[in-house]
């Protein structure tokens, strides 16, 4: 067997943005890892309480939390006029009168994309053009990836030819959970050619892999594969974004960078509703990952409801009163 290289001894040349590229199928990277569990509930607990935001800095944080936020509606009921309003909604995530009041209309802020079903991707670039906002969709059978290999090739070809630029891919969580890390292997990569120039996000669907060590194990062959990014959870599982799982994935991030220099994007999704949790997740990718994950390139909220949130604190910082959240409308 290959000698194992030591991860937390070994610092590449870091590549800076240049996308990832992947590795060959090296197994010796991740069979050997084995994930405390109680360690990693420790410290994901204490992150909340080890940076107190308040005021102006706070109100610094949710802006760059709405930043990395994929603004995203996937439900059976969307129509062409919801999908418009949102991509709307992106271009101007905050009141003006709260902007002005927070003198940061300067900063032009939008969000770091808009996440839809296939179908109304055209409607999201339409609605788009003339901005930076990208269209991720998602594809390969989402939210549960059961339908075969050449439907979910199509599906991401299809999607990149409508005009996605981001493809949230779910993973086949069958080879997770009967370890079949080659077979994983190959289904990531194959995604990420079929991506071509649009970037690959990876769905681990944590929720459903049974352990952290599952986790880490799936986080590396995605990475090995080519993603672009790692994301937790399409939001449709009964467990979906959490601290300790986050804390696990960004690790392997964090090792991944420290063997190759690639940086790769990590994205927590599903059940990240409040402000306050917003700002637990970006205290943990500043802590894990330092100041450079922290921007649209690098980190994303999967989304609906957080926005709405974010903008009741803003408009709290400057009334000193919550309003009613019907007064923030996402779409």
């Amino acid at each position: 067997m290959a000698k194992v290289l030591s991860l937390h001894e070994t610092q590449a040349t870091d590549r800076g943005m240049d996308r990832n590229p992947g590795l060959p199928f090296t197994p010796e990277y991740f069979t050997c890892l084995r994930i405390n569990r109680s360690a990693v509930e420790r410290r994901a607990a204490s992150l909340p309480a080890r940076r107190s935001v308040k005021k102006a800095y706070q109100v610094a944080w949710l802006l760059k939390a709405i930043s990395c936020m994929d603004l995203t509606t996937l439900a059976g009921d969307d129509t062409p006029g919801r999908v418009r309003r949102l991509c709307a909604k992106a271009q101007r995530p905050v009141r003006v009168d709260l902007l002005e009041a927070l003198d940061v209309r300067s900063l032009d802020l939008t969000t770091g994309a808009v996440c839809v079903y296939h179908n109304m991707i055209p409607i999201a670039v339409e609605a788009l053009a003339g901005t930076n906002i990208p269209v991720a969709a998602v594809s390969t059978g989402f939210p549960a990836g059961q339908i075969s290999e050449p439907l979910k090739l199509a599906q991401i070809e299809a999607s990149v030819q409508a005009g996605a630029t981001e493809i949230d891919i779910v993973i086949n969580r069958a080879r997770v959970l009967t370890g079949d890390w080659a077979g994983l292997y190959e289904d990531v990569k194959a995604y990420r050619e079929a991506c071509g120039e649009a970037h690959l996000k990876a769905i681990l669907a944590t929720g459903e892999l049974g352990t952290l060590t599952n986790v880490a194990r799936a986080s590396w062959v995605c990475m090995q594969a080519g993603s672009d990014f790692i994301k937790t959870s399409t939001g449709k599982e009964s467990v979906n974004a959490t601290l300790p799982v986050s804390l696990v994935m960004v690790r392997a991030i964090r090792d991944f960078h420290r063997l190759t220099g690639y940086r790769v994007g990590y994205k927590p999704a599903g059940g990240i509703s409040k402000a306050a949790e917003a700002l637990a997740y970006l205290v943990l990718m500043k802590e894990e990952l330092g100041n450079r994950w922290l921007n649209p390139q690098l980190f994303r909220f999967g989304a609906s409801s957080l926005l709405g949130d974010i903008e009741r604190q803003l408009e709290h910082y400057i009334t000193g009163s919550y309003s009613a959240a019907h007064r923030h409308p996402t779409s």
